[in-house]
This record gives structure tokens, C-alpha cells and sequence, in this order.
């Protein structure tokens, strides 16, 4: 019993030492061998005292301690990580405008080289412009004779107008002085064939009634004559009256044949003015039919207007063509992708060069159709670059319509019927906040980790 007491007092001595230096934080030896016979200090026999593992005050108040420690450490990365969505599945995205000819023509000179800035409006490249240059004189000297003719043109409408206007009016008058002749011979026929042809008549009748009356006196007293029974001188009165009375008859029968023969006269006259009224009609019909060549001078002066507008489309094409042939750069970027060489000969559309604009880039984010839930156009967002090592801030700005896997050029289709659930991809749009180019560079394609703080 002595003996077992013995061995068993230098091990627990060992082990409250061990503990000791353990709680002290002071390193001890691991073989040293406590002395059996060795004193024991005042400390080393408390801490034979204290109690060992989760009874001792010390140890659980640390245990405490470390744990709160990690709970707070816990509840800070729950609340940090609790409105983030990550993904290393991301890029910086742009535009790639490729540079190609609009016109056929021979590369006259290469004014870039690859992987060199560029401003908006620099000439990249340089076409002949010779031929096009010939094109645009000749555009040139059509539209300057097109608009000579629509100056002529346009001057001879007011030329025709008038003249027609003259004409119509010379007319007219004619035609109202031929129709006041008209009317004065047919009044003049109607009078001679009415009252003077009718006097004529009257007057022959009463010529001959009187004639007839002194030839029978005559005849009467020519036998009274013979007997003497009247003076020589009553009968020779007689005879004189007779003889006066055939004359007035005379007289009277060419008056009515007169009169007869006005009226052929004023027939004729009637006949002739009718005809200078048709003339005159027809004269003014004419006049007024030349009217229509104002509306026929007035289509030439469009026509001739629409020909220059014609020869001014063709110049203006021309010299659209012929700035085709200085290929210029549509905005700033770098240039890459230079293939294009002096001496070539180049087709419209052939691919030259590409520019790519850095200052509008973007990040497309690959996420899960999981993490999308929360997120809304407008969150924050946070943008790892791997090149970098640093993190720029930006926003969401749009999210696809579709996922990835539909949206590429082979999608995939399922003939038959059994649709495999797996988590699909969503791109995801997202803009950065303005970066100063010394801070940094974001090209197309660079690999970046994109964060998004959803609300």
C-alpha cells in the first residue's frame, strides 16, 4: 500500500504541474521528472487544489468567451453574406465593332496599327478615291445642266401664260365683233327684205296706178283732139302727164328691182359675217385651247425641277461614296484584329480590323436560376477583377429574358419528353460605376467575380 502511494503521488504532482504550465502559459519540460522529495511552492499547491477540464472557472469562462467570440463572428458573416449573391461565373463584356469597307476600291494606306488608341472620326484607312472623284465631277456637271434647264423652264411659264392670256383675249373681242357684224347684216336683211322691199313694191304699184290713169286720158282725149273739142295745148298736158307718169313708173320698177337685188346683197352680207363670226369662234377656240400649253409649260418646269432634284441625289451619292473611301473610326477604342494591307483590293463588307471601345464595357454574370429571386434591376453590386486584385462597384441593369443553355446556338432539345431538372444559368447585366483608366482597364473577356447586393 506504502509503495503504490508512493508511485501515485509523482504522477499527479506531474499532472498538476503540466496543467499549471499549461493555464500559466509557461512551457515546461516534457520528461522532466518532478522530485519526489522537492518542496512544494505555495502556487503549485493551490493549483493541486483547483479542479481540472470544464470544472475548472477558468476554463469554462474561456470556453464562454471563445464562443461568443465565434457566434459574433457567425452573425457578422450571416449579416454580410445574408443579401449577397456570388458568382465566379462572370466577364467583362462590350462592344466588338468590326471595321469593314462600304465600297469596292484599292487600299491606298494603313494608318493604324493593332492594339493602337483611336478617337472618334480618325481615318483608319485610306481607299483610291480617284474614281469616285470622277463621279462626283460628273454629278457635278449633270446637276448644274439640269438646273439650267429647270431655269428656262420655269422662266417660259409666265411667257406662255401671258401669251395664251393675249391670244385668248384677241380672240374674244373678234368674236364679239363678228357677232355684232352678224347681227347688223341679218338686221340689215330684215329691213331690205321687210320695209324697203315693200316700199319699193307700194311704190311701183302706185307708179303704175298713175301711169295707167294718164295713159288712159291720153288714149281718152286723143279723139277729142282730132274733133278740136280740146285746146292743143290741154291735150299736149295730158300727153306730158302720161309721158311723167311712165316715167315715175319707170323709176319706181328699178327702185323695187334695186330693192330686190339689196337683198341678195345683204343675204350675202349676212352670209359673210356669219362666217367671219365662225372664224372668229373658232379662233377663240383655238386661243383657249392654247391655254392648256401653260399646264403643259408648267409639267415641264416640274419636270425639269425633278431632274435637278434627281441630279442632286446623284451628287449627293457621290460624295457619299466618295467619304466611303476614308474608313474612319465610329468612337473611341483600341484597335485589334488588323488584317487589311496596302495594295488590297476590297469589297464592300470585307472585314479589315475591330474596334473595341473600353470605355463601354460592361459585366455579364452567369447566375443560378436560384440566386435570382431577390435580385431587381438597380441592386448594387460589387465586381472582383482577378487581374486586378481589386473590387469596383456597379449595378444591376437588366436580367436576360432566357436562360444561357437557350440562348446559345445549339439549344438543347429534348425529343423525348423526360426533362432532366438541373439549375440553369441566367446572364445577368450588370454597370459599372465610372473607373479612371490609371486605376484601371477592363477589357472584354477579362474573368472577374461579380457580387450582387440585393434590397
Amino acid at each position: 500500500m506504502n509503495s503504490k502511494t508512493t508511485e501515485a503521488e509523482p504522477q499527479e504532482q506531474f499532472k498538476n504541474e503540466m496543467g499549471r504550465a499549461q493555464t500559466d502559459g509557461k512551457p515546461q519540460a516534457k520528461n522532466a521528472a518532478p522530485s519526489a522529495n522537492a518542496p512544494q511552492e505555495p502556487d503549485q499547491m493551490t493549483a493541486q487544489k483547483e479542479p481540472s477540464g470544464l470544472k475548472n472557472p477558468r476554463v469554462r469562462q474561456r470556453l464562454m468567451i471563445a464562443g461568443a467570440i465565434l457566434v459574433a463572428v457567425f452573425l457578422g458573416m450571416w449579416l454580410h453574406y445574408r443579401n449577397r449573391e456570388t458568382t465566379d461565373d462572370a466577364e467583362v463584356d462590350g462592344h466588338i465593332i468590326p471595321i469593314s469597307s462600304r465600297v469596292p476600291g484599292s487600299v491606298l494606306q494603313v494608318l493604324v496599327n493593332d492594339n493602337e488608341r483611336v478617337t472618334e472620326g480618325q481615318v483608319l484607312v485610306q481607299l483610291d478615291p480617284r474614281d469616285y472623284q470622277t463621279r462626283v465631277d460628273d454629278a457635278k456637271a449633270a446637276l448644274a445642266m439640269a438646273e439650267s434647264r429647270a431655269q428656262s423652264a420655269k422662266v417660259n411659264v409666265p411667257l406662255t401664260n401671258e401669251t395664251t392670256q393675249s391670244g385668248t383675249s384677241g380672240a374674244d373681242a373678234e368674236v364679239i365683233a363678228a357677232q355684232a357684224a352678224y347681227d347688223q347684216a341679218k338686221l340689215a336683211l330684215k329691213q331690205a327684205a321687210t320695209s324697203e322691199l315693200a316700199y319699193a313694191q307700194a311704190n311701183v304699184q302706185k307708179e303704175q296706178a298713175a301711169n295707167d290713169k294718164a295713159q288712159s286720158d291720153v288714149t281718152r282725149v286723143g279723139p277729142l283732139a282730132a274733133k278740136s273739142e280740146i285746146t292743143q295745148q290741154q291735150y299736149d298736158a295730158y300727153v306730158a302727164t302720161a309721158t311723167e307718169a311712165k316715167s315715175d313708173l319707170d323709176e319706181a320698177q328699178q327702185n323695187l328691182t334695186l330693192a330686190q337685188q339689196t337683198i341678195g346683197v345683204r343675204q350675202a352680207q349676212v352670209e359673210s359675217a356669219q362666217a367671219d363670226l365662225e372664224k372668229a369662234k373658232a379662233d377663240l377656240a383655238a386661243a383657249q385651247a392654247n391655254t392648256k400649253q401653260v399646264a403643259i409649260s408648267s409639267a415641264n418646269a416640274s419636270s425639269a425641277r425633278a431632274a435637278v432634284e434627281e441630279a442632286q441625289a446623284e451628287l449627293d451619292a457621290a460624295e457619299l461614296n466618295l467619304s466611303y473611301t476614308r474608313i474612319i473610326a465610329p468612337e473611341d477604342g483600341v484597335i485589334t484584329n488588323k488584317t487589311v494591307q496596302v495594295g488590297e483590293i476590297l469589297q464592300p463588307g470585307e472585314g479589315l480590323l475591330v474596334l473595341i471601345p473600353l470605355k463601354d464595357v460592361w459585366v455579364t454574370a452567369n447566375y443560378k436560376e436560384t440566386q435570382l429571386a431577390k435580385v431587381r434591376p438597380g441592386d448594387r453590386a460589387e465586381i472582383h477583377v482577378d487581374m486586378y486584385g481589386k473590387t469596383f462597384t456597379g449595378h444591376v441593369d437588366s436580367i436576360a429574358g432566357a436562360t444561357g443553355s437557350r440562348l446559345s446556338l445549339l439549344p438543347p432539345e429534348n425529343a423525348t419528353g423526360n426533362y432532366v431538372k438541373v439549375v440553369e444559368r441566367i446572364p445577368v447585366k450588370i454597370d459599372l460605376d465610372p473607373i479612371s483608366p490609371s486605376e484601371a482597364i477592363l477589357r472584354p473577356g477579362m474573368n472577374v467575380e461579380a457580387t450582387i447586393i440585393t434590397k
